[in-house]
């Protein structure tokens, strides 16, 4: 089992920055992709971004890419997600989730673990 927990979710004003975390125990996930969704209220939950597991390859959802960058430290079990040039519509709940992807890595249904998420609010 992969135990998830999200951090640094805050309230900040449109255009700041902020860097969410996500620490991985219980099982390495070096070999697992990872990934970030979001989910806001009353609507679906969300792709926003995944990395291999080697950390060669990333993916953005179009409303992100160019502002959020993914990365991950497989020394920490930890992956991580800086946001940039905030806007009040990325205002959401953040989740990290982890797995063994062979599908399309947008589907959350493809992930096997998951955060239990962190609140970032944008402020206009």
């Amino acid at each position: 089992q992969v135990q998830l927990v999200e951090s640094g979710g805050e309230l900040v004003q449109a255009g700041g920055s902020l860097r969410l975390s996500c620490a991985a125990s219980g099982r390495a996930v070096s070999n697992y992709r990872m990934g970030w969704f979001r989910q806001a209220p009353g609507k679906e939950r969300e792709f926003v971004s995944t990395i291999s597991a080697g950390g060669v390859l990333t993916y953005y959802a179009d409303s992100v890419k160019g502002r959020f960058t993914i990365s991950r430290d497989n020394a920490k079990n930890t992956v991580y997600l800086q946001m940039n040039s905030l806007k009040p519509e990325d205002t959401a709940v953040y989740y990290c989730a982890a797995g063994r992807v062979n599908g399309d890595y947008r589907k959350y249904a493809q992930y096997d673990y998951w955060g239990h998420g962190t609140q970032v609010t944008v402020s206009s």
